[in-house]
Formats: structure tokens, sequence, C-alpha cells
């Protein structure tokens, strides 16, 4: 069978720092719950990842918790303990036998945790934010009675989160993984901070654009003096909208403008960023999310550091940005969970034809028993070719 003669531009190499990846078709963080019984890695979770690996050109992996403090769903896997470290080495050896590179995306909930959520309740400690300010709606599905967000405790000293997030790199160092992705989207924890509506704090970690950074800004430089600044990235979602998040227009601008500028002064490995998504804008008394073109709006302030985006793209829209020179590389989420094979699929111009199974999508309730695990996970099939 031949190559795609249009999809040519999605499989030119790409250096990032000291990694050559075979193609520009990546795969985003996606929270899938499937480490169960608690949050270690377990062999259905290697055979996921190995399959991706692939043809994927870069593997971030699913969301992965820093501390037992902090969590959301149920069985989404960690890296605070021995137990995690080896459950996560299985699956980077089985990334790089493939020939593949994987990324470990760190994540701490911050104020969307419940304090009776499993592993919350089990760290002893409260629901920790920037600010005690709860976000609107949510509902825990896990949970009895599917109860909604809670006002979390503030912080006293936000450093302490800052050395879980380090502590997190030299575990992620230890499993194998090629480098780190900072989770600072989607409302959580680092995006708690940026956001003005969720930080009220008049101490130095709140207030002015530059204190509104400081807490991201510290995280990324931790995880550079464990692996490098060249095998770091990061996750931004200007747009907010989901998990309560949103500015208004002049003060996203502002607020990003100087963190993604900061961020080119570190010289990291890459920025992704996430463009608007109606999905990820749910409606409670009115939608949250701050519209703008967030290529357009930021691109320019990248002068040291490569540029990747997400957010739905097509193929044909991911060739037609990379061909431009817009970005170097697109991550693609959902399209990876029922097809193991997307890039194979792109490069010889095969449909993504699986049907995904929404009622196996996330939600670890579902997934009590091995077998039960792997249903909507590893039992899509591949393309003929």
């Amino acid at each position: 069978m031949s190559k795609s003669d249009a999809a040519a531009p999605l499989f030119v190499p790409l250096q990032l720092g000291p990694l050559t990846l075979r193609n520009r078709v990546f795969m985003g963080a996606l929270t899938r719950n499937r480490s169960v019984p608690t949050n270690i890695p377990n062999d259905v979770n290697v055979e996921y990842y190995r399959q991706r690996a692939q043809s994927a050109g870069l593997i971030v992996s699913e969301a992965v918790l820093v501390s037992q403090q902090g969590t959301e769903y149920p069985h989404a896997p960690g890296l605070w303990n021995k137990e995690q470290i080896a459950g996560w080495k299985k699956v980077t050896d089985a990334v790089h036998k493939e020939g593949g590179h994987i990324f470990a995306q760190l994540w701490h909930t911050g104020r969307v945790s419940h304090p009776d959520a499993p592993e919350q309740k089990a760290s002893g400690q409260p629901v920790y934010a920037p600010s005690a300010i709860s976000a609107r709606g949510g509902k825990f599905r896990f949970l009895p009675g599917e109860p909604g967000y809670v006002t979390p405790t503030e912080i006293d000293d936000p450093t302490k989160l800052i050395d879980l997030y380090e502590q997190a790199a030299k575990n992620a160092k230890e499993s194998g993984f090629d480098g780190l992705e900072l989770h600072a989207a989607s409302g959580y924890l680092l995006h708690q901070f940026l956001d003005s509506t969720s930080n009220k704090r008049t101490d130095s970690w709140g207030g002015s654009v530059a204190n509104r950074s400081r807490f991201g800004l510290q995280v990324l430089e931790r995880l550079i003096s464990v692996f490098g600044k060249d095998r770091i990235g990061i996750k931004i979602s200007p747009c907010g909208g989901y998990n309560d998040m949103g500015m208004p227009l002049d003060e996203t601008i502002e607020t990003f403008s100087y963190f993604i500028s900061e961020i080119d002064e570190l010289g990291i490995a890459y920025v992704n960023l996430t463009r608007y998504l109606p999905d990820f804008d749910p409606e409670f008394f009115k939608k949250r999310s701050t519209k703008h073109d967030v290529l357009e709006t930021y691109s320019h302030l990248l002068k040291n550091v490569k540029l990747f985006a997400d957010g739905g793209y097509t193929a044909e829209e991911a060739i037609a940005t990379v061909k431009d020179g817009k970005i170097e590389g697109v991550f693609f989420g959902r399209a990876w969970i029922a097809h193991p094979d997307v890039a194979k699929r792109f490069e010889y111009g095969k449909a993504l034809d699986n049907q995904l199974d929404f009622t196996r999508l996330l939600y670890g309730k579902y997934y009590g028993t091995e077998e039960e695990q792997k249903k909507g996970y590893i039992d899509y099939p591949p393309a003929k070719y």
C-alpha cells in the first residue's frame, strides 16, 4: 500500500532536544482510570501504551498524580511511591522497545478534588488550592450521591506543593520517562494559580500577573533541575472554560502573554497550546471560556521553544497547520483511544473508523477485573494495511 502524499508534512522527523521524533502526530494525555485497583500502572496499561507506541511520534502519558493528596478520579496512576515507579518502568520499557518516546504529564487537581475521593481521603489531608474558592458545577460520579465541588482549603505555603512536583519528576526519571509535560491547563492546580477568578491571594503568589505566574514558573524550574530544559514541555489552555476557568479577554491575554514569554526565557522543549473546544466549555450559570485564537495571539512570543497544539484537530487541519509552519506538531486525544495506530492511518490515508465505546471511556467504577479493564481500552483493532 502506498503512503498518502497529502500527509507528508506530518511525517518529517522532528528533533526535540536530544530526541529524534519519527513523526509529528503525537498522543496527548488521556485520563483512562485503568490503574486498578489502586494508582499503580498494571499489565493492561503496559499493553495500551505498547500498542500506541508503534506509530506515535511522541506519547504524553495520561495525567500522572504527583501525590495522593490532590486526586480526582479513582484508579488514575501516580508517581509518589516505589510500586508506581516499578509499574511505570514496565510502560516506558515497552514504549522504548517499539522505538517510541514517552513523557510523563505531571498533574495535581487542586480545588477540583473531593475530600471523599478514595485516595484523597486516604491522604488524610484537605483539598488544597490557591484560594478558598469552589469551582462551579461538576459531579463526582464515582461517589455516592454524585456530589459536586467543595470549597477548598487555601494552601498556606505553595512551595509545599512545588516540592511534590520535584519529587514526582525524580520518580519519573527513575521510571525511564524521556521527559515531562507539566499540566498547566484545564482548570487544575497550575491553571488555578494563573486565573484571577480562582486565585485571590494577597501575598507574593497572587494579585499581579507576575505573582499569579510564579507558581507555574517555579515548578518548571524544579522540573528543569531534574531532567534538563530540553526534556520539559508544558500544556496550557488560555481559553479556559473547563473546571470553571475564565477571565476577561484583556486579562487573559495579558496573563498568558506574560506566562508564555517567561517560559520562552526558560528555553524548555515545547509549549502545547490547547485551542477553544465547545466540549470543554460546559454551561453552568453561563459559559466561562474566553474564546480567542491562541495560535494567532501567542505564537509570536516563542523564540526559543517549539510550539505544538491540540484541541480536536482533524488530520487535514493538522497537515495544513504544520505545512504552513504555524506549529511543529499536533497532539490528538480521542482519536488515540479508539485507534492504536492513528499516525499510521494518517500516513497511509486510512480513515479513523473504529466506533468509540463511550460507556468504557473513563470512569474507573466499571473496571473491577482485568477483563473489564481491557474493554474499550486495548481491544480496538488497527487498520489493515
